[in-house]
């Protein structure tokens, strides 16, 4: 994402009141709402960008492997972009092992796959947290207005890993049930 020099003197402007917290003039929080609402639209229009992606890879991956320099183009931008590979990818990518760029994007792929299966059970997640939308500024016309006292969040107890006398060990199917493939809808064809 890229800003005008007008964007970037009102995320200045933005920025050192959030620091030193002084009245805002009206134009001042218009344009600070202006840049966030345009930010949201980048945000938005980014998301459906990705899933317009991850649809097309999907359907290049469906029509291997005629398909095979499409999706494996494809697959490489989506690489580039933080996607995630999904066990379908890797699949793929093993009929695909005979091309020098097939071999070479499994092995990303699995390395990929490995380091997200390696976060996920450490706790943390490999994707991006969600945005978090900025709905005001500190200073301004708030300013005045005593805030409200943030609850302490309790501490969270954390469970007790190591099994139970007499209980066996669960065995990691147990744990990780098997995913389901979701159901493609019906067809529909349209007469005409």
């Amino acid at each position: 994402m890229a800003f005008s020099a007008d964007e970037l003197r009102v995320l200045r402007r933005a920025l050192a009141t959030a620091l030193h917290p002084t009245p805002l003039s009206d134009e001042d929080v218009q344009d600070a709402l202006r840049l966030a609402g345009s930010v949201d639209e980048a945000v938005h229009e980014a998301g459906r960008l990705r899933a317009f992606l991850l649809a097309d890879l999907a359907r290049y991956r469906s029509a291997l492997p005629a398909a095979a320099p499409g999706y494996l183009e494809l697959l490489q931008d989506a690489l580039a972009a933080g996607y995630q590979p999904v066990p379908d990818d890797l699949v793929a990518l093993r009929t695909l092992r005979h091309l020098p760029v097939g071999l070479a994007l499994l092995r990303r792929c699995q390395v990929v796959a490995e380091l997200s299966l390696r976060a996920r059970l450490a706790g943390r997640s490999a994707a991006p947290a969600p945005r978090i939308r900025l709905l005001a500024l500190p200073g301004g016309r708030a300013a005045d207005e005593p805030r409200p006292k943030e609850p302490v969040p309790a501490p969270v107890p954390v469970p007790d890993r190591v099994p139970q006398p007499g209980r066996p060990m669960p065995k990691p199917s147990e744990v990780f049930p098997p995913r389901r493939r979701p159901v493609p809808p019906p067809e529909q064809w349209a007469a005409g």
